[in-house]
């Protein structure tokens, strides 16, 4: 394939949900395609990135500025981690301010090249008006969104129709989707509970999403028929599901130097662990549980009799994060102490290995908040999951791998739902005591893992998998535009 500089221009928003997904996918581009890559990010962002890159990428990172002060947000905040939902929010509907400053950048790219465009943008959901900017330029351009088809559905519908708010009833019907499709009140995101009225940011995103050449799912195409029927029917476009798009980094670039010694503790752990023995816990880098769910989660967890890896933080109000200090009652009197003493349990701080954890022969369940990058490492490993959701699409890829696939149990929705540690453990022995449910759920786990497999395969001769197939479809997509020109 001819290589020009800047191929492909990649641009996620300012969230490790969004940004990890895209460079994996912008590795998968650059080392199987042989494209080269721009990677436009902030500034604060691209310098934690580059760190993280192996040695042999020639990926190129392109700064945007950014000034949060400019829009009421703390001074340097480049990212959603440590923001509040409500400045989270804020964050999401400065970013079409980004707007001038990627024109610019494209028309920098454009000279650079001589008056060629990039052959393709490939930009995140909150950046749907990129598309405009594309076409101005003459680059084909595709929305690759990080979640799951079936999730995003859902949230697309919900916002877009907010049903919700026509009904007394505690379920409500899905616009879009087949007949019988419904979703319980309570466990919608608080975003969408509380929501006063229309989002006008969503409406006008939805509104962008119909400009763009092509819509990029990390997901497969044989576990996902719902939604991507749902995407089909609601946009004219191509909808490819190129899944998985699995990081070989992970979100390295948050734990920094100490990624190495926290990889090499957990993994030396585990090894001392049975097969399918240990309850691996994690909600992500964005969400915590309050400080009385946290603490039933400690009881519960001690309780259960289970060994567990708990990637702790403290909850949202705590601001202190020193695990030792005696003030903090978060945890349960002497948890640490206890599980330390017995081998039973390792409390992480911050962050952990996660593919790496998920794919070890110890792991036997997935306490975990569902967010779609946490649920498609889980289901590539084979991995069932006990369902804990925060906010965003959380709940809804929790319903399609509870309803849908049969991999999931559900646990609690949100920080404001109240939990007991006795049913936590009920669910836990449920999922890993060996019960006709849990076996069911192993082995409904490891046919998804075969199905990804094989999505992503081509060791037959002559064989390609759909995730193979579409990835081709796409870059011959945008090659198309590019001769046209």
């Amino acid at each position: 394939m001819a290589q020009r500089k800047e191929n492909i221009v990649m641009f996620p928003f300012m969230a490790q949900g969004h940004i990890i997904p895209f460079l994996a996918l912008a590795l998968k581009l650059e080392q199987q395609k042989g494209y080269t890559i721009a990677f436009v990010n902030t500034p604060l962002n691209i310098h934690k990135l580059k760190a993280s890159l192996p040695p042999n990428s020639s990926i190129r990172f392109l700064e945007i500025p950014f000034n949060s002060t400019d829009h009421g947000l703390p001074p340097n905040s480049e990212t959603t981690e440590s923001l509040s939902p409500l400045l989270m929010y804020q964050f999401v509907e400065s970013s079409p301010s980004l707007k001038p400053a990627f024109t610019k950048l494209m028309s920098n790219l454009v000279k650079e090249q001589h008056g060629r465009p990039p052959l393709c943008v490939i930009s995140d959901m909150f950046f749907g008006w990129s598309a405009a900017v594309a076409h101005k330029f003459g680059s084909f351009h595709a929305i690759f969104n990080a979640g799951g088809c079936y999730g995003m559905a859902i949230f697309h519908t919900m916002w877009l129709n907010l049903p919700h708010f026509n009904v007394s009833s505690d379920e409500v019907s899905l616009p879009g989707f087949p007949e019988g499709y419904s979703f319980q009140v309570k466990k919608l995101p608080v975003s969408l509970r509380t929501v006063p009225g229309p989002w006008e940011f969503a409406l006008k995103m939805f509104r962008e999403w119909l400009e763009t050449d092509a819509m990029l799912f990390n997901t497969v195409e044989e576990i996902d028929q719902t939604g991507l029927k749902y995407f089909r029917k609601q946009f004219s476009c191509s909808v490819w599901a190129l899944g998985p798009i699995l990081s070989p980094l992970g979100s390295k670039a948050r734990a920094g130097k100490e990624a190495a010694t926290i990889s090499n503790l957990c993994i030396r752990w585990l090894d001392t662990k049975p097969a399918n023995s240990v309850l691996y816990v994690a909600f992500g880098s964005q969400n915590t549980p309050s400080q009385s769910q946290t603490r039933e989660l400690a009881m519960a967890l001690e309780a259960s009799g289970k060994n567990f890896i708990w990637v702790a933080r403290p909850p949202s109000t705590f601001v202190e994060s020193n695990f030792s200090d005696p003030s903090l009652e978060w945890l349960p009197k002497g948890f640490e102490r206890r599980i330390r003493d017995n081998n039973r349990g390792l409390l992480v701080q911050q962050w952990a290995p996660q593919m790496e954890i998920l794919s070890h022969k110890s792991i036997g369940a997935f306490l975990s908040h569902c967010g779609w990058n946490s649920v498609i490492e889980a289901l590539s490993n084979g991995v069932p999951m006990l369902s804990w959701t925060m906010d965003a699409e959380q709940p809804f890829n929790a319903k399609m791998l509870e309803e849908e696939i049969g991999v999931c149990v559900g646990l609690a929705c949100g920080t404001d739902s109240e939990v007991r540690h006795e049913d936590i453990v009920r669910k836990i022995e449920l999922v890993m005591n060996g019960t006709e449910k849990g076996k069911d759920m192993k082995k409904k786990a490891c046919g998804v893992r075969e199905m990804i497999k094989r999505a992503s395969s081509m060791e037959r001769k002559g064989f390609k998998g759909s995730s193979v197939k579409a990835m081709d479809e796409f870059l011959n997509a945008a090659m198309q535009m590019s001769k046209k020109l």
